[in-house]
């Protein structure tokens, strides 16, 4: 069973909530693995931030994004990865080869929105919209290429409508996404847990599973996972969790060194940090094909 095909199921157990730690480099998306995650997700904005040290404002390209999602899919490419394709990145034509590029890459699902190609995070304000017969062609191209190519990715309509549009057009717009083929459903800063139980009991009329966007600090409600599945979710992701404690924990560090003179309290063994990434598989793997560097130890 591919990456896809096992989040479909996931998404069709009536008791699971696939629960999924935002990740934005090969580092990150091994921590999560080694947590015991068995589903991830890969941010836009901590894409962005690592790989192009820019606020999340539109400037990644496709190939920015294909490129890390490709790198984390295939850490473990039994493990689906939920990637974020901001826009689509052009108009149907393009979004029909960002589909075929993310399915190469072997990522499982894709979020798509309806935000200006000059888009910035959905939590920051005064964001700008394409019309909605605009949205619906890029989802319409999404789901027409998948379907073209008889692959099974799950397609994500997420809609950023809700702050300067409201309740009633932001559902507009998603309803008429899963009409043009999407899979799951993204209202982008739910303000409320009653909004948040509002959409799901919307889209669970029509079996449309809701994905949440958990980000402390941000414009929605902090939910547990356990709230996020009272409220009817089926798909939980957290695309800070990581960068947060990055910028606390190595901000932090790097003052004290800059300030103090010196590293002490932050002592982690180098063989840690190595193993964390695979060193004993790694080592192990050469010396069970015939490799003569390993055999010794190291």
């Amino acid at each position: 069973m591919n990456t896809a095909a096992k989040l479909r199921a996931l998404l069709a157990n009536e008791n699971e909530v696939v629960v999924c730690p935002g990740v934005y480099d090969g580092f990150t998306a091994r921590l999560a693995l080694n947590a015991g995650f068995k589903t991830l997700y890969m941010t836009g904005a901590g894409t962005t931030m690592s790989c192009l040290g820019i606020t999340d404002l539109g400037v990644a390209t496709m190939n920015d994004m294909r490129d890390n999602a490709s790198m984390i899919a295939n850490i473990d490419p039994t493990i689906p990865l939920i990637a974020d394709a901001d826009t689509g990145y052009g108009g149907p034509l393009m979004v029909s080869r960002t589909v075929a590029s993310y399915i190469s890459a072997g990522v499982a699902a894709m979020h798509i929105e309806d935000q200006v190609v000059n888009k910035r995070c959905g939590h920051l304000r005064n964001k700008e919209l394409v019309p909605l017969p605009e949205f619906v062609s890029r989802i319409r191209a999404a789901a027409l290429k998948r379907d073209e190519l008889g692959r099974d990715i799950v397609i994500i309509a997420r809609t950023d409508a809700l702050a300067d549009h409201g309740y009633d057009e932001a559902v507009l717009r998603l309803h008429a996404a899963v009409d043009a083929g999407a899979d799951v459903v993204f209202l982008e800063g739910v303000r409320s847990v009653e909004e948040a139980k509002r959409v799901c009991e919307e889209f669970g009329k029509k079996g449309v599973p809701c994905l949440y966007n958990c980000v402390p600090g941000g414009v929605s409600p902090v939910l547990s996972v356990k709230e996020a599945k009272e409220c009817g979710y089926k798909l939980v992701i957290t695309p800070t969790l990581a960068l947060g404690a990055v910028f606390e924990s190595v901000g932090k560090a790097y003052k004290e060194l800059l300030e103090d003179g010196n590293t002490k309290g932050n002592e982690v063994a180098v063989r840690d940090l190595f193993d964390s990434c695979g060193l004993k598989e790694a080592t192990e793997f050469d010396v069970k094909a015939g490799g003569k560097l390993y055999q010794n130890g190291i």
